[in-house]
């Protein structure tokens, strides 16, 4: 198998995430971790599995305006938040929005959000799903969170539970070959 995880990370915490998920995708095969603006057309022709992650920012995926927020944010004397190197690139919501049919391809969703009902703090995992199956792709597994706390730190073991999820979903696709 070979896996391509494509993030989006602000503050590096969805890029901690996806390196940790594809830790635990390692155990069935090859894996590449990219941020979103190096995601073409090439490297996802060559995965059998795309999973696909960002930030949750007003209830979903991050929009010019929320970008530029959060990079505002970042730059505040006063910030708690360092910016992700990548951060400033590409978006997953253009980036979806530009992707072409993958009719047969497995993938999966995760985002990182604040700790707290979904209902409240929104899931972009949700938004990224479903693009993702617009787009032709099969989930083969459910969308999954990753929660910060209100200061923007991932909880505590999130990594570990991500390298676990991953190790789920390279399990699906071993039972699916």
């Amino acid at each position: 198998m070979r896996a391509l995880v494509v993030y989006e990370s602000m503050y590096g915490n969805t890029h901690t995430i996806a390196d940790s998920i594809a830790t635990g995708l390692r155990s069935a095969g090859e894996v590449r971790v990219i941020p979103v603006a190096e995601a073409t057309a090439e490297l996802m022709a060559w995965a059998d599995l795309v999973v696909v992650g960002g930030p949750t920012h007003v209830h979903g995926m991050t929009r010019a305006t929320s970008r530029r927020g959060a990079v505002e944010a970042a730059a505040k004397p006063d910030s708690r938040v360092t910016l992700d190197p990548d951060a400033q690139g590409a978006g997953l919501r253009d980036w979806l929005a530009a992707l072409g049919q993958a009719k047969g391809k497995e993938a999966a969703a995760f985002d990182t959000r604040v700790s707290g009902p979904a209902l409240l703090t929104g899931r972009a995992s949700s938004g990224i799903a479903s693009e993702l199956r617009h787009h032709g792709f099969t989930l083969v597994v459910e969308p999954e969170s990753f929660l910060v706390d209100r200061d923007n730190a991932l909880v505590v073991d999130e990594p570990d539970r991500a390298i676990r999820w991953g190790e789920r979903v390279a399990a699906r696709l071993t039972v699916a070959v």
